[in-house]
Formats: C-alpha cells, sequence, structure tokens
C-alpha cells in the first residue's frame, strides 16, 4: 500500500511492495506479547508501521508506531501499556516519509455501544465511492485509508446487534479484504466473497488466533487450524467460536501471486506449501525457457526457491553469485551524486569468483519498471559474466493491482508498453523469458487456466480484474483508486 500524499520515486517503485499483515488473539494473558511476535513473523507483508489494539476487561488500550516490530514493541514498557487477555495487530508498507500516525491500523473507535478496532488487509475498489456518501451523512474521516470506511459503515449501521452491523458493513464494500476486528466481548474475522487475500485460524493452548499466514502460528507454536473460507465470517467469542457466510457464495479467486512472492515461503497457503509451489515454478520455467548455460543464480531473496527448481529441472549448478545486504534500511542517507548513483549496490554485491567467464541464468520473481533488472544484469556483466540469460518466475506484469498490492501505474509496467524482445533490450540481456500462465497456474497444482473462469485472481498479468472497479471507472490510474484504497493493505 502506499500513501495517498507520497509520489514514489522511481527507485522505490521498481518492485512489488509487500501488501499488509493482520494477528489477532482471543483468551490469552500476554494477548499483546503473542501478537507482537506474530507481527514479526508477518514483517515481511509490512516494514513502515505497525499497531496493536488490546481489551482488559475494562478499556481498550491502543499502541500504534512508525518502524519495524522490532524496533517500537520489543520494549517492555509498550507491552506493558497493552494489558488484557485478547488483542489484535497490523504491520503496515507505505511509501517514504509515508502520511504519518493517522493512516496505522488497527483504527479504533468508541461507538453507540463500546469500542471497536479494526484491521485490514487488502483494498477496498468502491471505498471513495463509500466515503463520499458517508460524508454526506455527516460522517468525519481522519484517514486517507479505506480501512476507515468499514469503521464509519459499523458505526452507521441500523442493524441490532454487533454481529449484524458488521455484516451490514461489509457487505456495502467491494474489492479484497482479510478483516481482523476487536471489540468488549468478541473478535471477528471475515475474508471476501472472492477470498483474494489469505486469513487463517489457529489454536494456541485453547486461545483462538487469526492471522495472515501460517508461519505467525509457527512463530508461537500454535496449532494451525484450517484456512478461514472465501466468503466466511468467525466470530470467537469466551463461550467458543461460530462460523458463518453472510455473502453469496461464489467462485474463489484467490490472488496467485501470494504464491510467487508475497507470502513466506515457510508459510502454507489454501492447502500448498508455499516454498513448494516456487522451486515447481521454477521447473516449469525450466521446461518452458531453457538456455544453454553454466550456473543459475537467484536475484535474492525472493528468486530463490524458482531458482532452485530452474536449477534441479535443467540439471544446471545452482550458485549464489549474488549476495544480498539485509541491513540496508530506508533511512540510509546518500551525500551525494557519487553515492546515490551506487543504488543497488548497497543492496545486492555480485560474487564475482562465482560469476567470472559464465553463462549466467538469472531467475527473479518478476519485472515491474525494470530499472532494478537493468542494474542487476550490468552488476552481474562487471564481475565478468560471459552471458546473462533472465528467466521470470511469472508471466509479465501487463496491468496494475487493485487489491491491496502497491504497483505502478500501467503506463510504467514495462511489459504494459514492450514486447519481451524489447525488455531483452532494455535490460541489456543476452535472452529473456517469463512463465506462461499456464505454466503458472500447473505449478500451484491445475491443469492450467481456465480462461472463462480463472481459478485465481491473475488481474495483475491478463487485467482482467475479478470485481468491479467502482472508484476507477473511466480511469487507468492506479493513483485514482489510491487516494483512498492503497493504506488498507
Amino acid at each position: 500500500m502506499v500513501d495517498a500524499e507520497t509520489p514514489l520515486s522511481a527507485e522505490a517503485d521498481d518492485h512489488f511492495h509487500d501488501e499488509c499483515g493482520v494477528f489477532g488473539i482471543f483468551g490469552r494473558q500476554d494477548a499483546a506479547a503473542i501478537v507482537t511476535l506474530g507481527l514479526h513473523a508477518l514483517q515481511h507483508r509490512g516494514q513502515e508501521a505497525a499497531g496493536i489494539v488490546s481489551y482488559d476487561g475494562s478499556q481498550f488500550h491502543v499502541e500504534r508506531h512508525i518502524g519495524l516490530i522490532g524496533d517500537t514493541f520489543t520494549k517492555q514498557s509498550v507491552i506493558d501499556r497493552l494489558n488484557g487477555n485478547r488483542a489484535i495487530g497490523h504491520t503496515r508498507y507505505a511509501t517514504t516519509g509515508g502520511a504519518g500516525m493517522r493512516n496505522v491500523q488497527p483504527f479504533f473507535a468508541e461507538l453507540s455501544d463500546g469500542g471497536f478496532a479494526v484491521a485490514h488487509n487488502g483494498n477496498l475498489t468502491n471505498a471513495m465511492t463509500v466515503q463520499r456518501a458517508l460524508q454526506k451523512q455527516g460522517s468525519i474521516f481522519s484517514s486517507t485509508s479505506d480501512t476507515e470506511t468499514i469503521l464509519h459503515l459499523v458505526a452507521t449501521s441500523k442493524e441490532r446487534d454487533l454481529n449484524s452491523r458488521f455484516i451490514d458493513a461489509v457487505r456495502q464494500v467491494e474489492g479484497a479484504f482479510s478483516l481482523v476486528a476487536l471489540s468488549s466481548k468478541k473478535m471477528i474475522g471475515c475474508r471476501d466473497p472472492l477470498g483474494i487475500r489469505p486469513l487463517v485460524l489457529g489454536d494456541l493452548d485453547g486461545a483462538w488466533i487469526l492471522a495472515s499466514e501460517t508461519c505467525a502460528l509457527d512463530i508461537i507454536g500454535a496449532r494451525f487450524v484450517r484456512d478461514l473460507k472465501p466468503g466466511e465470517m468467525v466470530i470467537v467469542t469466551s463461550k467458543g467460536i461460530e462460523s458463518i457466510f453472510p455473502f453469496e457464495q461464489q467462485k474463489p479467486r484467490f490472488c496467485i501471486f501470494e504464491y510467487v512472492y508475497f507470502a513466506r515461503p515457510d508459510s502454507s497457503v489454501e492447502g500448498r506449501n508455499v516454498y513448494d509451489v516456487r522451486k515447481r515454478i521454477g521447473a516449469e520455467l525450466a521446461i518452458e525457457s531453457p538456455v544453454e548455460a553454466d550456473i543459475v543464480v537467484p536475484v535474492p531473496d525472493s528468486g530463490t526457491p524458482a531458482a532452485i527448481g530452474f536449477s534441479q529441472q535443467a540439471g544446471l549448478p545452482f550458485e549464489l553469485g549474488i549476495i544480498r545486504n539485509h541491513y540496508v534500511g530506508r533511512t540510509f542517507i546518500s551525500p551525494g551524486d557519487s553515492i546515490r548513483h551506487m543504488g543497488v549496490k548497497l543492496k545486492h554485491n555480485a560474487n564475482r569468483r562465482m560469476i567470472e567467464g559464465k553463462r549466467v541464468v538469472l531467475v527473479d520473481d518478476s519485472i515491474v519498471r525494470g530499472t532494478t533488472s537493468q542494474k542487476i544484469v550490468q552488476m552481474v556483466r562487471d564481475a565478468g559474466a560471459k552471458e546473462v540469460h533472465m528467466r521470470i518466475a511469472s508471466p509479465p506484469t501487463r496491468a496494475s493491482c487493485f487489491y491491496g498490492v502497491d504497483t505502478p501505474e500501467k503506463s510504467k509496467l514495462l511489459a504494459s508498453r514492450m514486447t519481451i524482445e524489447e525488455m531483452a533490450e532494455f535490460i541489456r540481456v543476452d535472452s529473456l523469458g517469463f512463465l506462461s500462465m499456464d505454466g503458472l497456474y500447473r505449478a500451484v497444482g491445475e491443469p492450467g487456466r481456465d480462461n472463462e473462469q480463472p481459478q485465481f485472481c491473475d488481474a495483475c498479468f491478463s487485467g482482467q480484474y475479478p470485481t468491479r472497479l467502482a472508484d476507477l471507472e473511466g480511469s487507468d490510474n492506479v493513483r485514482t483508486l489510491s487516494l483512498l484504497a492503497n493504506n488498507g493493505a
């Protein structure tokens, strides 16, 4: 997600940015500490800010901070202020600078019958439309986030109880949403009818957990129970858990790019181990786009599992020909152009001994603008590579995502304005190959893509959006929708 008032730089905009992560627990005295650990495991889904809301039986406690979980929520004083046996949390992505605290989740408000907090992964594609209607009725919004829309819809609903008001609210929104909400008496989890974003249910010694991915359960030793089903709403109270389905049933359209990049490799998503899927993606890529070469090198870290699969299928050695610096933060200050132009070398460095004199296959998850790929290719050539061939573990990205993933507007996506041959020339490789759509579907266990009714949301590749884009009618600019929707991811 990206803040409405902060433009992206081309450098920051040259890869897909993680979305956001949600986590909640009900029925555990150290709830806030558990949520903190869960958010640690979900840090890959958002590194800009995080928040936790807890309830201690008499009042709610709210902590929201800019920065990484480990820099903000591991101080004992912060955890001590979050009393209670139930809590929800959120880790958020935004661009440099950000919009500050007003968009950090979970959002909390005192409603007519008590406090209510909500955290959201996804994007609402009719957020601006709904917000304008609410504003005409007198609602006042304090953020630029689509998530706040849900809070207002719950507050203004005419239904009698919280469950019914929450259902009334989510029935009025469109797009992608995996929600975790907290009141004084219950915790609620809900997925949109298409199940575009993930949400799982877990158990920790009798305490119920909701989380974006299974890796967040592993870190606390919790038991994975199941994925929430598309369109499912679960209500957790001291009496137990209840499941209902408030939406009309639809064919699921889970985001296929979760398998390519977003989910952590050690997570299982919709019954599939992400690491296994990524290795199969690499194997499919090697079958579809073989090349005579000496070594296979991943662009770390997201390209690594696919590179392993490619290497095994092609019978070529796998080598760490590029080393990633994991300690480069976005606070790095470039003192002048001579340092600033080093750019990609702050994060990646070629391992010359592995590369020099070799025909190299570089494997990466995707190409967005292409400028970073261009720099990495040049870095590998400068290290003495004889040939550089690039293989991409997904189809060409030709369209923007409106479901919780920050992408440039369509005109700035390299694949939307160039052929593969032109892209190869632009990034200066000897050859360039992408995984086909059918190859991607085969890697996740399908015989191929059903072009009439696709099994997944693949809009970033196909341009076929599974929901109406109400806020974008007549426009092809991702920033239009982002003005409100991007902060909810």
